[in-house]
């Protein structure tokens, strides 16, 4: 199989870089007119299958929101995750995982592997120290599946952790560096990094050789606009915006979100 860095780059040239998500929070279900139940669940994410399979370059479920329901929500994340990578549309789960040894291995595997949860790619956060991740990069790489490591996120909370100072860095500019090591040398690199679109500044991106998933589109405030303003333009064709609840608030309507996810991919064109 080719490289998860490889056919991400070749799907967003050729349906657009946005990556769409899939967020059922309860919210969201009300506003669809469903029940926040499994049955609901259900039915708001095969509607988002439905658009989103063979039309996006990538999509991105929020896992928290199917293990609410326990065995059953993770039932419906199954079946999507499976129905999408079968129409040969590259899945993202948003786990946002992160421990050491044998749990960290265990999550690899279900995440990584080809079990009944098994994606394309992963969300990680490196902050028990991105060794840690050791496990979920080696077993990604055996799989040419990818990962996306939390690095600069836009919620509050998160400078005080990772604007912290390390030596002469960031500790979020040590992220990026780490990832960059593991990308060297690959033409398309597969271990990606977060940046949020809302930041003020942004770690330097330029030597890392993969993918920016880039949340905080839309709702929280992010737009093309900000995210031209806020990378190099050297980096740029490497951006991938997350969009969620921006674009899910257009439906039920399958017409309706298809309408709206055409517009972001049109908006967020100059990025390829």
């Amino acid at each position: 199989m080719t490289a998860f860095g490889e056919r991400l780059r070749q799907a967003t040239r050729k349906y657009g870089p946005v990556c769409a998500g899939i967020d059922p929070h309860p919210g969201l279900l009300g506003a669809w007119g469903l029940t926040p139940d499994p049955a609901g669940l259900a039915a708001f994410t095969e509607t988002c299958v439905e658009v989103y399979r063979g039309n996006v370059a990538l999509v991105k479920p929020q896992v928290a929101f199917f293990e609410t329901y326990g065995s059953a929500g993770l039932a419906v994340l199954e079946r999507a995750i499976a129905e999408l990578r079968a129409a040969g549309t590259l899945v993202l789960a948003d786990a946002k995982r992160g421990d050491i040894g044998s749990t960290m291995a265990a999550y690899a595997q279900a995440w990584l592997a080809d079990g009944p949860l098994g994606s394309d790619a992963v969300t990680l956060s490196p902050y028990l120290g991105f060794g840690s991740l050791e496990p979920a990069l080696e077993l990604a790489l055996a799989n040419d599946r990818g990962v996306f490591v939390l690095a600069a996120t836009s919620n509050p909370e998160g400078p005080q952790v990772q604007r912290a100072v390390t030596g002469e860095r960031a500790v979020a500019q040590a992220m990026v560096d780490e990832a960059a090591a593991r990308n060297a040398g690959a033409a398309a690199g597969s271990v990606g990094v977060v940046v949020g679109a809302t930041l003020e500044r942004a770690p330097d991106l330029t030597a890392l050789g993969g993918p920016i998933l880039m949340p905080g589109i839309g709702a929280q405030g992010g737009g093309p606009e900000s995210v031209r303003a806020l990378l190099a333009a050297a980096v740029l064709p490497d951006v991938v915006p997350a969009v969620s609840r921006e674009l899910l608030r257009a439906g039920p309507s399958p017409r309706a979100l298809r309408s709206r996810l055409a517009e972001l991919q049109d908006a967020f064109g100059f990025l390829g």
